[in-house]
């Protein structure tokens, strides 16, 4: 078995700056945000903000864990109650006809007991997961100048110069990945078309796994989404991908599995560097739970409005799966005074269910 690395409090590497360099994030996406209320006539989300899916599932932890996947949540087998929201990963209500853009996989798990990170009271348990198992920067200045052009000038760009973009992107994509580069973060607007349940889902950064540090993804295994893989995806209208999801889930169950990377040395596996690569010949992604998802409507125009005031977060969190390093730093504080403003924007207070029974049907 390799030689995991054990959680220290120490792991973690905090710049001079940091704090500085935090509150620019949160005033550069702050600025986002108020071009895209600008635009739309309310705040949306500076990212994930075009959702396709609100869906409910149940989370069921694999009895027999080894003991390095047995930690926090998973020490136990047991079964939750989650909440799945997907949707575009940009800050901005796009055309599905015309951009193809990354996707996100936010997961909320209900009745969760044990101590929470400060400041979080609910039984929940949120993680925010992208396609892509890397994040798009490495630590947080770089992430500072990398998501500039997504907030400054992104929303002030029409949809058809996106699309423009977005086609160019897509065909250098393919031609890199046709030699093997990986390409994953080469343009926010050059996501594959491809079904958005088909897609696997990472948590890109690391998180504290109990007396370990690992990173997580979700990998679809039933056999309906693995056929939606193999077939073509032609998104003709500017909701396609929530009428592709409605489809989908109309007729048909699905199963995905969620799988932890446990961390064997931060000189091969980096917590502070989130664009860094943790190689899978060192330590592979191991099953420790399955999310379940029955059939059912994906998403109801109706029930718009209680979707948009939930609040997906990482600072939503058990002490035993903290995020670490400095993007997930940032985002504890940024996620929470985004929500706050966005909410309060509205007119409106946050959703935070601790059961489906509480979730309109």
């Amino acid at each position: 078995m390799p030689n995991y690395l054990m959680y220290r409090d120490d792991l973690e590497t905090i710049a001079p700056d940091e704090t500085e360099t935090k509150q620019k994030i949160v005033e550069l996406m702050t600025g986002g945000m108020e071009l895209a209320r600008q635009k739309y006539g309310r705040s949306v989300r500076i990212s994930h903000a075009k959702a396709h899916a609100l869906l409910k599932g149940e989370l069921t932890v694999q009895a027999g864990l080894p003991r390095e996947l047995a930690q926090g949540l998973f020490a136990q087998p047991g079964r939750y109650e989650v909440l799945v929201r997907m949707a575009q990963q940009p800050g901005e209500l796009l055309d599905d006809s015309k951009l193809s853009t990354d996707r996100g996989m936010s997961v909320k798990v209900l009745g969760v007991n044990g101590s929470k990170l400060e400041g979080h009271t609910a039984t929940t348990q949120d993680w925010v997961f992208d396609v892509g198992k890397q994040f798009l920067a490495g630590g947080m200045k770089e992430f500072l100048q990398a998501f500039k052009p997504n907030a400054e000038i992104a929303p002030k760009l029409s949809e058809s110069v996106k699309g423009a973009v977005s086609a160019t992107a897509r065909a250098t994509n393919t031609v890199l990945n046709a030699v093997g580069v990986n390409s994953e973060k080469l343009a926010f607007y050059g996501h594959p078309i491809v079904h958005p349940a088909s897609e696997e889902y990472f948590s890109q950064t690391a998180f504290r796994y109990g007396n370990y540090v690992a990173k997580l993804g979700f990998f679809p295994v039933s056999p309906g989404l693995k056929a939606l893989q193999d077939q073509p995806f032609d998104p003709q209208t500017p909701d396609a991908l929530r009428e592709a999801m409605n489809a989908f889930f109309k007729n048909n169950p699905a199963e995905f599995e969620m799988r932890v990377q446990l961390n064997t040395g931060l000189d091969e596996m980096s917590i502070e560097d989130a664009q860094a690569a943790w190689p899978e010949t060192e330590s592979q992604y191991r099953t420790v739970a399955k999310l379940v998802i029955p059939a059912q409507t994906a998403w109801d125009p109706a029930k718009d409005g209680y979707y948009e005031d939930l609040s997906f977060s990482p600072a939503h969190s058990l002490v035993a799966h903290r995020p670490l390093g400095g993007i997930n730093r940032a985002r504890l504080l940024a996620y929470t005074m985004l929500a706050a403003r966005r909410l309060a924007d509205n007119g409106k207070s946050v959703e935070l269910p601790t059961s489906l029974a509480e979730v309109p049907a």
